[in-house]
């Protein structure tokens, strides 16, 4: 959603690594060199997995076994790459040695839940995770007992439901506002999100329940990063960037990160600033409410130099009537519907 929404001066980091670098070989072989030693590198993941919405390297890096691996990969007798993957020969596990065990080049197999970077809301005990997660702890027993990685797991567990727990109360608050009409701007103020709609963009992938959040009933907020109100941005940053800060320093052994590296200190900050904007906004509508103004949304939310090079300003001027779906009629990872552009 970033690369669609935005011009492409915007999202060279985005698009080098699903687009350009995605799913090849010389990725991780590199072209020119194409070696299994190189591969095996933990460097080697570090191009594309790392950054605030995806923070494995960060994770590894600082955490327990990144540290083994940082202060001996340099001694052949501690990480001999020249052979396969194995305990053996590692003193410490990288990357590859966990994620592509055996050579299997399916590195979700060998993950935790895969579940939207550790966004999404799922139950990890259900029985259709067992077997990743029994993957998961006979990776771990080269090292530690399956007792001490089922521990982990269950760490990792309780700590993602903690993180739930805030986001919640974080989106609810944000929700009640919009519901109540004193969310500045509203959808309807804003220059339409990359589809070309005007939906609530904290819907995402989910069916409104009305007219409140800016569509019909049945229809599907879209990702909007830019020119939103301060409480979504926050709210998305407390998921997006916080939780899964959580996510991936649990998984990884990088506790520290998950608690202090705006993990779970983040997410309680954002909380707060939410609640905060929440009263003043309420407080505001108020005051405004008693003394009889009627306070008009400025233009700069709906237009201006940088806004119109978005998609959905684009789409609206030169597809009216039309949304993104329109004009893309298979997206294929679709099930949702949408009303078209104003």
């Amino acid at each position: 959603a970033w690369s669609i929404e935005r011009p492409p001066g915007d999202t060279a980091g985005c698009t080098f690594c699903h687009t350009s670098s995605e799913e090849r070989c010389s990725t991780c072989h590199q072209r020119h060199q194409f070696d299994p030693r190189v591969a095996r590198r933990a460097e080697q993941c570090k191009t594309c997995h790392w950054g605030k919405d995806h923070r494995d390297w960060e994770a590894y890096d600082i955490g327990l076994h990144g540290v083994v691996y940082q202060v001996n990969k340099w001694k052949p007798e501690q990480f001999d790459f020249s052979k396969k993957l194995s305990d053996a020969d590692y003193v410490g596990p990288t990357c590859q040695y966990c994620h592509i065990r055996g050579g299997h080049h399916n590195v979700q197999r060998f993950g935790t839940v895969y579940t939207s970077m550790g966004m999404s809301m799922a139950d990890r005990g259900a029985p259709i995770w067992n077997e990743k997660r029994d993957r998961r702890v006979s990776v771990c027993d080269d090292c530690h007992s399956p007792r001490f990685a089922r521990e982990q797991l269950q760490a990792l567990d309780e700590a993602v439901k903690d993180a739930g727990l805030k986001y919640r109360e974080t989106f609810k608050v944000a929700e009640d506002l919009l519901v109540d009409g004193v969310l500045d701007p509203m959808p309807k103020d804003l220059c339409p999100d990359w589809s070309g709609q005007h939906l609530w963009s904290l819907k995402i992938g989910a069916y409104h329940d009305g007219e409140a959040y800016g569509g019909k009933t049945g229809e599907s907020g879209e990702f909007r990063m830019s020119n939103c109100t301060d409480v979504e941005r926050l709210c998305f940053e407390s998921v997006g960037y916080f939780q899964t800060y959580i996510y991936k320093g649990m998984a990884h052994g990088s506790w520290n990160d998950a608690t202090y590296s705006d993990g779970s200190f983040g997410m309680d900050r954002w909380l707060v600033n939410v609640k905060q904007n929440a009263s003043r906004a309420r407080r505001l509508a108020t005051l405004e409410k008693k003394v009889g103004i009627t306070c008009q949304p400025e233009e700069f939310w709906k237009t201006g130099e940088w806004l119109d090079e978005l998609t959905g300003p684009y789409i609206v001027k030169n597809h009216p009537g039309k949304t993104i779906f329109d004009l893309c009629p298979d997206p294929g990872w679709l099930d949702t519907h949408h009303a078209p552009a104003e």
